[in-house]
């Protein structure tokens, strides 16, 4: 098993094969689209929306549904409902701090790198577009998984595209980044190295899920470079707010 960091503060060098990431809360927030979107849900079937949210971040609507709302549950309807959200709600969604610096260095690098959601393509795709970021070549959706996170199958998926073995062996050579626990908790049952934001849930939530490295946001990734063997990224973690600051850079290259 790999160690979790979270209570490093200084910063640290490390290098990976690929980068995987989550979309909503991670690289985009859409917070308020989700919200008005599960609240008008709650009130045409009598369903309280506080229970359905506080249930619904990071997993799919489908399971989502299973528990709420079981007779929809479906991968037709959900693509149906999902795909009305960024049409309905566009102005309600944003990118946030550092998503778009380390995704174009990626791509423009041709970097292996991935985006896994909860969401389904018809959901997904258009956020990506709308928020005129670079789209990896590697995309995995809901609708491309029998399970949801906090299921590893989709990362390990991404990992499999991206030509990098698809077992849990070797562990910590690809980087996945969430900020929601059950897709942390999905990027180490895949053997990965996780990142979390602090865009969406506490510390104490994200490192109770199990982080490797904890950051305020993507602001605290720096991109140093790429060769044959991966990325090399300079992690920035952000404090607990009793911690003090080291200036030691560990250096962790780990090779692919």
């Amino acid at each position: 098993m790999t160690t979790n960091h979270f209570s490093r503060v200084a910063p640290v060098a490390k290098k990976y094969a690929a980068i995987l990431f989550d979309l909503d809360g991670t690289l985009i927030d859409s917070t308020a689209a989700v919200i008005a979107h599960w609240k008008q849900f709650g009130k045409d079937y009598g369903i309280d929306p506080a229970l359905i949210l506080a249930t619904s971040h990071g997993r799919r609507t489908i399971d989502t549904l299973k528990q709420w709302k079981p007779e929809l549950a479906n991968m037709d309807y959900v693509r149906e409902v999902e795909g009305r959200i960024p049409k309905e709600h566009a102005a309600d969604a944003k990118e946030l701090p550092g998503t778009r610096t380390l995704v174009s260095s990626l791509d423009k690098a041709g970097a292996k790198w991935a985006i896994v959601t909860s969401g389904t393509s018809a959901l997904a795709e258009p956020w990506v577009k709308l928020m005129g970021l670079p789209r990896p070549e590697v995309f995995v959706t809901a609708d491309k998984v029998a399970n949801g996170k906090p299921d590893p199958e989709g990362y390990l998926l991404a990992r499999e595209q991206l030509g990098l073995s698809k077992t849990a062996e070797p562990l910590a050579d690809v980087l996945v980044v969430e900020d929601a626990p059950a897709g942390i908790r999905a990027g180490k049952a895949a053997g990965c190295d996780v990142l979390a934001l602090l865009t969406t849930h506490s510390r104490e939530v994200v490192e109770a899920a199990g982080a490797d490295f904890v950051v305020e946001d993507l602001e605290s990734v720096e991109w140093l470079g790429k060769d044959e063997d991966g990325v090399l990224l300079l992690i920035n973690p952000t404090p607990p707010p009793t911690a003090s600051v080291g200036i030691n850079l560990i250096n962790e290259a780990v090779p692919n």
